[in-house]
């Protein structure tokens, strides 16, 4: 039986049953910002469950379209390793809102598998909920499903909510089994993980409201919601066992071969290919466009995983949107939109294509150098630099990981990313603006030698659209022929200034590089009007200028200096150089002590006033490198660099602008160091005018330390030491009232015992006590009471603090941990520890004393 003819038969079977159709909803949730796609059936109906909705029917079907590739709901890491996967599948549904309940919502269950599809009974396994005893009965007496293919389960898996409160209920499910020739047990045991017994339909009744202590009140129109995903239930009845040999992804799978060139059918990559395009059609069929953030980025993760199994298959040409076609003739009958719409999917399909096509060799030879070097783990450097340069989503480098067994170190990989987040937010707020088409002639980039010249405006653009000309007070960006304004590269960011003409004034607030030599300059109208052809005078903001070139020469004598006090090791891992300061990351395993920070601010200094002179000249890339010039991590350079040299101490690719001297820096001070990824360390500092502020600064906040200590500045190390013994000796003498305390409070607690089937319980609080008191207490309170099980706790600044102890003649039957995890849920907060001690912490002061009398119910239950 055909997909299509099981959906449609799905549909009529239940609208014969007094049932509406209802279209699939978008994939894009409707006023729902809780949910990135629509991952369920449920989802367009959810208002009408919650009550706050209602429609013409209080029965509905249908076969919703849903995309499980991000946030909460994402499968898209095991699409193409696992049988049953996918980014987009279809779910089919039926829908009673206080309608049915139970009976007729199983009876159509089995009759539609039993009878429509004629599935046999045998093959056939049902589970409830533990407790449905109503749901039970009508499986076991009313249809007659025997015991043996039945199962009571009491996890979360069959019991459905909808959030922490709101609707929620009992769930039961109908299994297919495959048969004893595929490994697996049934549903509920040990083996239920294997493929023999397969999840075909879940029936969910929504029963209760859950109210926010937990308490579940019946509903008075009691709801169901039902889904059967197509895919698995066409495997069964085209009696194959993965979801890839149906009928519906066997023509995709032959349409991605035909356009890869693909020989071999079985090809895991084709079925990942069969899979992103139905998601990806479908996504950009209901608007979403490739972007680099929400949904979009979703979207060009799932088309770049696409092409990469392409290029794996041989195919480095465009070939994914070429799918397209036979995907609007599998599923336009039933989704007459892919059909209106297909040409806009290959047209975005194919740009998105085009424009990945250009990084991805490259990117593939730098990941099979890494992977060629790596045993277990790809560094998360190298992760980022796939990311960041080549637009390598990192799922889409773990895949590739995956293949060769090797892992990701995805917290280097985060830590990497926070190292120039800053920088990125900024850059993606300047792209999302102006992210414009230009097809026109570069800019010819005059700054390193003067900071204004004429130019003419060849184009402009107003929020990413092309226009003739700009008018007072409108944003926009300006493309001039030749510019003295630095476009941010190298960790420099782009000059601020004007630009003049005569008939208006235009503000540059940024310069970046909207091509690799082309300029854009970002800003608004300040005076009059601009328009394309205009000669004006380009004006860079000279002072703003003159302290970011400060900072960026004084980056390159940072990092020859880190390499003399810390060792050849460290290599720059990003910059960021603005009018302010310079933030240079490097690779070092450690903090630096301050000796090592001192040394490293003594040798900049030094060459700052040997005055040396600043050289820059151009040269092949690999004389560059000959000559002892630092290449950096993140650049990529063409085959003519630009080398810049402060004498012998520092030689670097860079091009960026510089002093003429080194003795124009000033003076460099160290602001701070810290550490911002596994293995890469921080430096921030200042330059010129700003570090002698600085300087400043630290003589004044020095000299307000003496006065407060009434001491003179040379004696002030002395006076704080003096201080700081007298402050040992308090906490000392403070520690000891604090033991009079706990065994004081222990003794008085014994008191308050209560005795559950021969174990003394005590569960109380102890006021204002911190956590060493409250060890202190229940190590006495331990030592008197046998067989015991305490829980103390106590309230200060908003936060709670617990610990739990149970003595030795106990922890074979009862844990601390478990125990103080449960007390601490009821405040906000988690824990755990050893079986005879563990603490925890909460955010919720406010319960505490409910969540400290329901330890003796606990009690009870676990004794």
């Amino acid at each position: 039986m055909k997909s299509a003819e099981i959906r449609d038969r799905f549909l009529r079977f239940f609208e014969r049953h007094g049932h509406t159709i209802v279209p699939s909803s978008p994939l894009v949730p409707a006023n729902d910002p809780t949910l990135l796609f629509t991952n369920s059936g449920m989802v367009q109906f959810k208002d009408v469950f919650l009550g706050t909705d209602k429609r013409t029917y209080t029965r509905a079907t249908s076969s919703q379209r849903s995309v499980r590739a991000g946030g909460k709901h994402n499968d898209l890491e095991n699409v193409g390793y696992t049988a049953r996967h996918h980014t987009f599948f279809e779910m089919l549904g039926n829908f009673s809102f206080g309608d049915y309940f139970k009976h007729d919502a199983i009876h159509f269950a089995w009759q539609f598998l039993t009878e429509e599809l004629k599935l046999p009974q045998d093959k056939l396994w049902v589970t409830v909920f533990h407790d449905d005893e109503e749901a039970a009965h009508i499986w076991l007496k009313e249809i007659g499903v025997p015991e043996a293919r039945f199962t009571r389960i009491s996890t979360s898996d069959n019991f459905w909510q909808m959030g922490d409160t709101g609707p929620c209920g009992p769930c039961s499910e109908i299994f297919y089994d495959h048969g004893p020739e595929v490994a697996g047990g049934p549903p509920g045991t040990a083996d239920a993980d294997g493929d023999r017994y397969i999840e075909i339909w879940n029936l969910v009744f929504m029963q209760f409201n859950r109210d926010e202590k937990g308490v579940l009140h019946p509903l008075p129109k009691p709801s169901v919601d039902t889904g059967m995903g197509l895919e698995r239930i066409s495997a069964i009845m085209q009696h194959v066992h993965s979801n890839y040999d149906i009928d519906l992804f066997q023509e995709l799978i032959q349409a991605a071969a035909r356009e890869t060139h693909a020989t071999d059918l079985t090809h895991n990559s084709l079925k990942v290919i069969a899979d992103h395009i139905r998601a990806c059609s479908f996504l950009i069929v209901d608007g979403v466009i490739p972007s680099n953030e929400g949904r979009g980025y979703v979207l060009r993760r799932i088309i770049r995983r696409a092409i990469r199994h392409g290029y794996k298959l041989g195919q480095n040409q465009p070939f994914f949107h070429l799918i397209v076609a036979d995907l609007a003739r599998i599923m336009g009958v039933a989704y007459p939109e892919l059909l209106v719409k297909q040409e806009q999917v290959k047209a975005v399909l194919l740009q998105e294509e085009e424009r990945f096509a250009e990084t991805l060799e490259n990117g593939m030879a730098v990941l099979e150098e890494a992977l060629h070097q790596e045993d277990k783990m790809l560094n998360g450097e190298t992760v980022f630099k796939l990311y960041d340069t080549f637009g390598f989503p990192m799922d889409l480098t773990a895949d590739i990981a995956r293949e060769r067994g090797i892992n990701l170190d995805i917290a280097g990989f985060e830590q990497a990313m926070e190292a120039q987040r800053e920088r990125a937010r900024a850059a993606s707020k300047f792209t999302s603006q102006h992210h414009i088409d230009y097809q026109g002639s570069g800019t010819e980039f005059v700054g390193y030698e003067q900071l204004n010249c004429e130019a003419e405006i060849i184009a402009l653009y107003h929020e990413g659209v092309a226009v003739r000309e700009l008018h007072h007070g409108e944003q926009g960006l300006v493309v001039l022929d030749q510019t003295p304004f630095y476009a941010e590269s190298g960790g420099q960011v782009g000059d601020q200034g004007q630009l003049i003409s005569s008939h208006g004034t235009f503000k540059v607030s940024d310069t970046r590089k909207i091509q690799a030599r082309v300029s854009g300059h970002s800003g608004h109208v300040l005076t009059g009007k601009i328009q394309v052809g205009d000669t004006l005078r380009a004006e860079v903001d000279m002072p703003l200028r003159h302290a970011a070139q400060l900072n960026h020469s004084a980056t390159h004598l940072l990092h020859a200096a880190l390499r003399q006090v810390l060792g050849e090791h460290v290599h720059q891992r990003g910059s960021l150089v603005d009018p302010m300061k310079t933030r240079f990351d490097f690779s070092h395993d450690k903090p630096l002590s301050p000796e090592q920070k001192r040394r490293i601010e003594e040798l900049v200094n030094q060459q700052v006033r040997n005055n040396h002179l600043v050289s820059v000249s151009i040269m092949s890339y690999d004389d560059a490198i000959n000559k002892g010039a630092m290449a950096l991590f993140d650049e990529k350079y063409g085959d003519e660099v630009r080398v810049v040299g402060m004498a012998e101490f520092s030689t670097e690719l860079c091009g960026g602008t510089h002093v003429q001297r080194t003795g124009d820096i000033g003076l460099f001070r160290i602001v701070s160091e810290s550490g911002v990824a596994s293995g890469i360390r921080r430096i921030e500092a200042v330059t010129g005018r700003l570090a002698l502020e600085y300087t400043h600064q630290e003589q004044d906040e020095l000299i307000e330390a003496a006065l407060k200590l009434k001491a003179p500045p040379q004696e002030l190390v002395q006076k704080l030491s003096h201080l700081l013994d007298n402050v040992k000796q308090l906490e000392r003498e403070l520690e000891k009232l604090k033991a009079k305390l706990a065994h004081s409070e222990g003794v008085e607690l014994v008191n308050q015992v209560r005795l559950i089937k021969g174990v003394q319980v005590l569960s109380a609080e102890i006021p204002d006590a911190d956590v060493k008191t409250l060890r202190e207490t229940l190590d006495v309170l331990k030592s008197r009471l046998s067989p015991a099980i305490i829980v103390l706790g106590s309230r200060a600044q908003g936060k709670v603090s617990l610990i739990a102890g149970v003595t030795a003649d106990l922890v074979h039957q009862v844990k601390a941990g478990e125990l103080v995890n449960s007390v601490a849920m009821q405040v906000g907060g988690k824990g755990g520890g050893r079986a005879d001690m563990a603490q925890a912490g909460g955010t919720q002061p406010e319960g505490l004393n409910t969540a400290l009398e329901s330890v003796y119910a606990w009690c009870e239950g676990q004794l």
